[in-house]
């Protein structure tokens, strides 16, 4: 198994970018195998899937061991205390989504992050213990297991147990991630003792141990359910909000629910598309942009020109406009999904394209419809059998609040910033947002998470997502039309480089080398005069995905960050070794 180098993580601005050492001027290979595959941001938690498979084990198996590991092995992200999406194609051809998004506490209000005047106080959605929303990925992913997986608790958590209490040794990418947080995590006592040795900075090759995570973990393994939402779990993180003035409570937990949902569907030119429903915006808005470019020969023009780039530009500006207008927890607010998935309204709405000339972001408004009686991480699994597991899961802002709940090991959330804290008030990703999605007492916010599955025949022929804010849906898009449109190989439709944008703010950023210069002269032409080109080492996404080929099952981790892709009797016995990386 040939493990990536480790690339370091950061933010930037209002869009959630990725830091990466260098551009890939040739793609490296994607992985194969034939019994399944795992591809992830963490090496570690790929291995963890791809032991389970060869231990017989499903792709949903592999999903929820996948992500218990990732609590472990890659904190900024990961997590026992955020919230995700999941959609899972079983063999049978069964379609389901399992929604396990944070929600609001019951004490939260509309106006709980604004001040006297009405004004947004800067950090409290983001850097406050009022910032968590009521944890979702345990119940979540207990629930997928109960249900479809073949696999008993103590099988799929314990390789994460196991990792938390040996302890990992640091690599490059966890070593300096830390040593860039420590300003953050300065203020508090638990996230201090987490991510630093008595004060000291870790260094790479240190041996990392999370004893305080490994006995939430086992409490989670011996007591299911009840061993997060009740007993001493709850009762450490509610005595957590209690100390910084938050407002979960026992209550708020024992009553968090997952929600089992249909997925979005749509086509594009004979292929299914296959994403996650509302609280996520990422399905409706990925159906949408596709059904608007569907009329278009994408893959004639070229990867790269400026008319395909002038075209999906034009689409992104619609759809997420309609973001802002139309989208939020369907259990809470009448979201019409029929009528913006559907062919006519996409045919409508891209009426007053012009293939010559840019439109302008503020003549641009949602589409009127009649309504119906946002640091993350994603992994791809798709085993032999037939099953596939698109999974994306998220703290937020890269290691959320900053916050360990003490004595639990565990990250918190500061997920209530994607809600609408004001109308038309951009949150840290610069996303709009109106009444569909303010704060409500038990609400899911919004999110750009965009789990997807690929079917053709009705079988599963990819599986992606990203992590990025704003940029996870167009990342997504960009992914699966190299595929589609421009005949790629996995490799190549992870690797090429990506641009995105979002309506609001006007600017179209883009990675290294994605816009040649007679491209960009083609562009500002026809009125695009915003292309920020990002700053040197950092990127658009982390695509982690999984594809049927030819010879098996490819899979494909981004370039772009220090994830890996294992196939099933690939892996090995899971050795130190292989973390370390130099």
């Amino acid at each position: 198994m040939k493990l990536s180098l480790s690339r370091l993580f950061n933010a930037l601005s209002f869009t959630a970018l990725i830091f990466v050492p260098l551009v890939h001027s040739v793609a490296p290979k994607a992985e194969v195998s034939e019994r399944g595959m795992v591809a992830s941001r963490s090496a570690w938690a790929s291995q963890v899937g791809a032991e389970i498979l060869d231990q017989g084990g499903n792709a949903i198996d592999a999903a929820v061991a996948v992500g218990f590991a990732l609590a472990v092995t890659y904190p900024s992200a990961g997590n026992l205390a955020g919230g995700g999406f999941m959609v899972i194609h079983l063999n049978d051809g069964t379609v389901i989504t399992n929604d396990h998004r944070e929600k609001a506490p019951g004490a939260a209000t509309k106006d709980m992050f604004l001040d006297a005047s009405g004004e947004v106080v800067k950090g409290l959605s983001t850097k406050s213990h009022l910032a968590v929303g009521v944890p979702g990925s345990v119940a979540g992913l207990l629930s997928v297991l109960e249900r479809y997986g073949t696999m008993d608790r103590k099988q799929v958590i314990q390789p994460a147990i196991d990792l938390a209490a040996n302890g990992i040794l640091l690599d490059r990418d966890l070593a300096e991630a830390f040593a860039r947080r420590q300003k953050d995590f300065a203020p508090y006592e638990a996230s201090r003792a987490v991510f630093s040795k008595d004060g000291e900075l870790y260094e790479i090759g240190d041996r990392w141990v999370q004893s305080d995570l490994a006995q939430t973990l086992i409490r989670i393994r011996d007591g299911g359910r009840d061993g997060f939402y009740k007993g001493r779990t709850a009762d450490l993180l509610v005595a957590e909000m209690q100390s910084g003035n938050g407002l979960i409570t026992h209550q708020d937990l024992e009553d968090y629910e997952p929600r089992w949902r249909e997925a979005i569907r749509g086509t594009y030119k004979g292929y299914e598309i296959i994403s996650m429903p509302p609280p996520s915006s990422g399905g409706i808005l990925l159906v949408q942009m596709l059904n608007m470019l569907e009329d278009y020969d994408l893959g004639n023009m070229g990867f790269g020109s400026s008319e395909a780039i002038h075209l999906m530009i034009e689409a992104e500006r619609r759809a997420y406009a309609d973001r802002a207008q139309h989208l939020g927890d369907a259990d809470f607010y009448s979201v019409p999904v029929t009528q913006l998935t559907s062919k006519a309204y996409a045919k409508k709405r891209f009426a007053d394209f012009n293939p010559s000339k840019a439109s302008l972001s503020e003549n641009i408004e949602s589409g009127k419809v009649p309504y119906e009686s946002l640091e993350t991480t994603h992994a791809s699994i798709m085993d032999g059998m037939g099953n596939a597991v698109s999974y994306t899961t998220t703290l937020n802002l890269s290691y959320g609040t900053k916050i360990v709940a003490r004595g639990t090991g565990m990250l918190l959330n500061n997920e209530m910033d994607d809600f609408s804290a004001k109308e038309n008030a951009p949150n840290f990703y610069g996303l709009i947002g109106r009444r569909a999605n303010s704060i409500e007492p038990g609400k899911r916010m919004l999110s750009s998470m965009t789990p997807t599955i690929v079917r053709k025949d009705g079988k599963p022929i990819l599986v992606t997502g990203s992590p990025g804010g704003s940029t996870i849906i167009t990342t997504t898009m960009q992914v699966i039309l190299n595929v589609i449109e421009h005949k790629m190989s996995l490799s190549d439709a992870v690797s090429s480089p990506r641009f995105h944008h979002q309506w609001l703010p006007t600017r179209v950023m883009h990675e290294r080398f994605a816009f040649s210069p007679d491209t960009r002269r083609s562009l500002q032409s026809r009125g695009h005069n915003e292309l920020v080109p990002l700053p040197p080492r950092y990127a658009l996404g982390d695509a982690n995905s999984v594809m049927q080929g030819e010879k098996g099952i490819e899979g494909m981790a981004d370039p772009r960050n220090a994830g890996a892709a294992v196939g099933a009797a690939l892996v090995a016995p899971l050795v130190e070794s292989q973390a370390a990386t130099k």
